[in-house]
């Protein structure tokens, strides 16, 4: 199966700029890039990256300046099915994602928190993504509407994104890659406050 993994190279992870340098969120966002092509290959499938820049990855790559659901879509009007699959799945393994690329149905979607869409099967050929707000919401409308049978995937690997400082710790605690060490070797670890496990960095 081909698999789409949307990459923007122009200003990756921003929302760790509380945390972490532009510079930084430029390594750790290639990491995670690398980790989810990995696993992605391991499962079987064959990952084109759709990336708003060039950049240099383990797997083809499509530069593609228009929006998320723009560039997606053209691609799902040439070829179904097709997956796509989030480039900061940090979490994301070989056997979870076998398991996701075999689930049946038109539409197979992967929820992220926060009412987004972290991974998508689709084989309806008129399906066209919608990743604007409440993404998750969204395509299972589209997906009624076209009378699509959907099967929804929870799983907590691939409902895990990593976009905001709270999401380093899931890495640490979880993650296995090339992310999980890069955080490691830049000086964080686990710290727990007030029953809540976070994060800290030791220079």
């Amino acid at each position: 199966m081909r698999v789409l993994v949307p990459f923007d190279g122009r200003n990756p992870n921003s929302r760790l700029s509380p945390t972490l340098s532009a510079a930084e969120r430029r390594e750790l966002a290639d990491a995670l890039r690398e980790d989810v092509l990995d696993a992605i290959r391991n499962a079987g499938a064959e990952p084109l990256v759709v990336a708003t820049t060039d950049v240099e990855a383990s797997a083809p790559v499509s530069v593609d300046d228009r929006s998320l659901s723009t560039a997606v879509n053209a691609r799902l009007e040439a070829e179904t099915p097709t997956a796509v699959v989030m480039a900061d799945l940090g979490l994301a393994t070989p056997r979870v994602l076998s398991r996701f690329f075999d689930a049946s149905g038109d539409l197979v979607v992967a929820p992220g928190r926060g009412g987004g869409t972290n991974a998508l099967v689709v084989r309806h050929p008129d399906f066209r993504t919608d990743y604007h707000g409440a993404s998750y919401r969204d395509h299972l409308r589209a997906a009624h509407e076209l009378g699509a049978s959907v099967r929804e995937f929870d799983s907590h690997r691939l409902a895990t994104d990593v976009d905001e400082p709270a999401d380093l710790a899931e890495l640490l605690l979880h993650g296995d890659g090339r992310a999980t060490d890069w955080l490691r070797d830049a000086g964080f670890e686990l710290a727990t406050t007030d029953g809540r496990v976070g994060v800290e960095r030791h220079h």
